[in-house]
C-alpha cells in the first residue's frame, strides 16, 4: 500500500479535538489500516494509532495528508526502527 508522494519543505501536524489529523511534508504512506498509519515526512517516520483511522484527503502534490477517526497516539520513529516497525506489521498479519 505504498503511496509516493512528493516532498514538501514545511512539515507541521494538527490534531483537532483527537478526531481530525493533519500532517503536512509527507513523503510516503508506508501504511496504513484502520488502525495504525505509518507516514514517511521529511522530519522522519510517524506512527499514528488509533480507532477508525482512514484518509479523508490526500494531496500528493504538496504532501498533504488528512486522517479522521480516533487519534490514540502518535510519535516520531528513528529510521533504523522502521524495519523492526515492518516486521512488527507482518508477524500482526500472519499470527
Amino acid at each position: 500500500m505504498d503511496k509516493d508522494i512528493m516532498n514538501s519543505s514545511n512539515h507541521s501536524i494538527t490534531i483537532n479535538e483527537r478526531k481530525n489529523i493533519i500532517i503536512t511534508g509527507v513523503k510516503k504512506i508506508e501504511s496504513f489500516d484502520d488502525e495504525e498509519f505509518l507516514l514517511e515526512t521529511n522530519m522522519g517516520y510517524i506512527i499514528i494509532k488509533g480507532a477508525e483511522l482512514e484518509i479523508i484527503k490526500l494531496d500528493t502534490y504538496q504532501g498533504n495528508v488528512s486522517i479522521k477517526g480516533r487519534v490514540n497516539s502518535f510519535s516520531y520513529m528513528e529510521g533504523s526502527n522502521k524495519k523492526e516497525k515492518e516486521d512488527s506489521v507482518f508477524s500482526k498479519l500472519f499470527k
